[in-house]
């Protein structure tokens, strides 16, 4: 078979519960938000990504905006088809083709999943083409992007915060030595924001504007060294039922995300209790690593490091280090053979 090699395009895939990424030829080809928009009446998709998240929160009974997947695993197997082979046609040198080649694909994903979500991300690769499909965990895949060599003798902790999920992980010898995941990320903070504009301003903000705010003053300590300008908010008052603007500071989405925050740092602290003694005094020599779009939360690292008395340092676009990591995986199968999941 291998004369039709030329025929195979290798693609690696984060699947995110908020954002998919996808690397071909090394580069991040595909950067959108994991959102997908559809015509009730037809049950066609009329828009996915950055399209469908324009819509989101703002349209009529005749279109419903989806988010295909929830906590890291696909809830919504078909609109997870459609949106991921609307993106594989979005990849440049893809489009060009006259036939859809078949596909070689290192997927990402949780390391808590079950085996019958795994079969569910495994046939959606499958209706798409794909010959090959390797499935990757991803704090590995974040390791191998944050530049951590994972092969050595030599325990590294990764804690990977996504959208839906935050992954904790002990890594040496390329494998988990132990890991926690939790269903505390960026989501929750979003609903945790909504929840406090309700409660404390009597606010009724939707989802796009709790994330605008909790990117532009989202804050996980009260005493920030360069602290962001206050936000003006809009939304709906909840007493008077008209449109109504209030002014909020960092210092109180500090407040709203105070407990989610907790949840996260008993998480790490109880897989580091669950780490051998070893691998412990590696971990103290080496710190931790952060990375996923969750641990660009202003003080998060700061925080982390108080509660673990460890050093704590945030990967370099952290957004992108699993979907990198998952690239360096594709590009060197025989290498990472023994991580990835056949």
């Amino acid at each position: 078979m291998g004369f039709f090699d030329f025929l195979t395009e290798e693609i690696a895939i984060d699947l995110g519960t908020a954002n998919t990424l996808i690397i071909h030829d090394g580069k991040v080809v595909i950067d959108s938000p994991s959102i997908v928009a559809r015509d009730r009446m037809s049950g066609k998709i009329i828009a996915t990504g950055k399209e469908a998240q324009k819509m989101q929160g703002k349209t009529h009974e005749n279109i419903k905006t989806i988010r295909p997947l929830k906590d890291g695993v696909i809830a919504d197997f078909q609109a997870s088809e459609e949106m991921i082979k609307e993106f594989v046609k979005q990849i440049p040198s893809i489009r060009k083709k006259i036939f859809p080649p078949s596909l070689r694909m290192v997927i990402c994903i949780p390391s808590g999943i079950t085996e019958v979500e795994k079969r569910a991300v495994i046939d959606s690769a499958r209706h798409m083409n794909a010959k090959d499909i390797y499935l990757i965990y991803e704090p590995m895949a974040a390791a191998i992007g944050v530049g951590v060599d994972i092969m050595e003798p030599k325990g590294n902790m990764i804690i990977d915060i996504g959208g839906g999920t935050t992954e904790i992980a002990v890594i040496a010898l390329a494998g988990i030595v132990c890991d926690q995941s939790v269903k505390v990320a960026g989501d929750l903070f979003t609903s945790d924001i909504m929840y406090y504009m309700r409660t404390q301003h009597n606010l009724y903000v939707g989802e796009t504007t709790a994330e605008k705010m909790k990117i532009q003053i989202g804050a996980a300590t009260e005493d920030l060294e360069d602290a962001p300008e206050d936000m003006m908010v809009q939304g709906r008052d909840l007493l008077s039922g008209k449109p109504k603007q209030v002014q909020v500071s960092y210092r109180e989405m500090a407040k709203a995300l105070d407990k989610s925050i907790l949840r996260i740092e008993d998480a790490v602290m109880e897989t580091l209790s669950k780490t051998p003694p070893e691998l412990a005094a590696d971990i103290y020599n080496t710190g931790i690593y952060l990375a996923g779009g969750g641990s660009m939360l202003r003080g998060l690292d700061k925080r982390l490091s108080r509660k673990t008395d460890l050093p704590v340092y945030v990967a370099e676009d952290p957004l992108r280090a699993v979907v990198r990591g998952t690239g360096i995986a594709l590009k060197n199968l025989d290498k990472f053979k023994s991580v990835l999941v056949s």
